[in-house]
């Protein structure tokens, strides 16, 4: 039996917490650069503004409605995530962090009233970091999603098509038999977790139109059909667990840091302080993975979408001379990669680093001819290093190619309307009057 704790509209509530005024109104959080909509709150739903939507069009169709735009707070945002985890993780004896607002619980062996219990776990997250969520809970993991997708809906809009009484919290594996195919029937295909747009139209064209249709499908025919994949979620809807429980997270197969620029970078300078600063990050990332990276990877591209303007777009692939994690050699590589693919008379919108080809540090280590050419001085400089920006705030110490210019140099997002980092920062902690 498991699960699924999702966080609702999880951006935006992160911002409710620390600013009150916001709740009851139509509040979006904006992408990198402020130019889309990445989270929306039910008031900005029923707006009609739509995921991914440009905040320029947003503000041009809907100029008197009140909507209230963020910046995107990242830092704020993992922090509370880390704290409703904290939370979810009591409702069993397993998790599974899926994303950065849910978590699939284990709740094999988990004795008494499972609503009552997800309920109270519910109104712990309210009360202690003000976060409110929906919980779904099923015998498979997809069933579990669909369950918590049916318990969104009821508390949004009660009776439309879900019974009120499955509001916030919603256990399938407790209904008849006929109760669930008529929550099956009133669902679409689409809302199922693995079918996309694409999917869903070949389903539909098939005469497949809700999930309910899709569950009374033969297996090893949309095996057929499809793939092993939706057979695969046609059996996990059947209540036939499919997709196993991953306690700790799959190693990552690449590490990047990629950003879109404030505004268009035309000459080599600031490049190179944007790529050492991303090479720096993407080590950092590398080192909290307990990962060696063997290939670094630099791309830059200008706006696709400026269709009047000179379009370019390279990359270059560098190995480094042995795996590590060390930020010196990496950013060294990012930087050659660079010089490789920059050519001058473009305006640069976007430049990445990606370390691919990863490894486990601890086999390096155990390496000896590699070992033997290690400087065990580089280990203890990122060590040292990571200690002090984690204490004293990310950036205190870099690359010196990185500049000195701070959140004033021009390739750095726009950030206009990010708000404080409450929960992580000393200088920014919230005053009661």
């Amino acid at each position: 039996m498991y699960a699924l704790v999702d966080g609702h509209n999880f951006y935006v509530s992160c911002e409710r917490v620390f600013r009150p005024s916001l709740r009851g109104r139509p509040v979006i959080v904006l992408s990198n650069n402020d130019g889309c909509a990445i989270a929306r709150s039910n008031e900005a739903k029923a707006l009609g503004i739509a995921m991914a939507e440009p905040w320029h069009l947003i503000r041009a169709r809907l100029p008197d409605a009140g909507v209230v735009a963020l910046s995107a707070n990242f830092t704020l945002y993992g922090d509370m995530s880390d704290r409703l985890m904290a939370i979810a993780a009591r409702l069993g004896p397993g998790q599974e962090v899926y994303s950065i607002d849910e978590c699939f619980v284990d709740l094999a062996g988990v004795g008494g009233d499972r609503v009552a219990r997800a309920h109270a776990m519910r109104h712990r997250c309210e009360q202690w970091i003000g976060i409110p969520c929906g919980i779904g809970i099923a015998r498979t993991k997809t069933l579990a999603k669909l369950a918590n997708h049916i318990a969104k809906e009821a508390m949004r809009r009660p009776g439309e098509p879900y019974p009120p009484e499955l509001a916030e919290v919603c256990d399938l594996a407790l209904l008849p038999a006929s109760d669930l195919d008529a929550l099956l029937a009133a669902t679409a295909v689409r809302e199922v977790w693995g079918i996309g747009p694409r999917l869903s139209a070949q389903l539909q064209a098939d005469g497949v139109d809700t999930v309910l249709d899709l569950v009374r499908l033969d297996p090893a025919a949309v095996r057929r059909r499809w793939s092993v994949v939706v057979e695969r979620t046609v059996r996990e809807l059947q209540g036939q667990p499919c997709i196993g429980f991953e306690d700790a997270p799959a190693p990552r197969k690449e590490v990047s840091c990629t950003r879109a620029f404030g505004d268009a970078v035309g000459t080599l300078a600031p490049l190179v302080e944007a790529v050492s600063e991303y090479a720096s990050r993407a080590a950092y990332k590398l080192r909290e993975d307990g990962s060696h990276a063997s290939q670094v990877l630099t791309f830059i591209h200008t706006n696709p979408f400026r269709k009047g303007e000179r379009q370019y777009s390279r990359s270059a692939t560098l190995p480094l001379r042995r795996p590590t994690a060390d930020t010196a050699p990496i950013v060294q590589a990012a930087l050659r990669g660079l010089n490789e693919v920059f050519r001058p008379g473009y305006r640069i919108h976007k430049a990445g680093v990606i370390l691919m080809d990863l490894q486990d540090a601890r086999v390096q280590q155990g390496e000896l001819s590699l070992e033997a050419e290690a400087d065990p001085r580089t280990g203890r400089l990122a060590a040292a290093m990571d200690r002090i920006n984690d204490r004293y705030g990310r950036g205190t110490l870099h690359p010196a190619s990185a500049g000195l210019g701070g959140d004033r140099r021009s390739w750095t997002m726009k950030q206009q309307w990010r708000t404080p980092q409450y929960t992580t920062d000393w200088a920014h902690l919230p005053v009661a009057a």
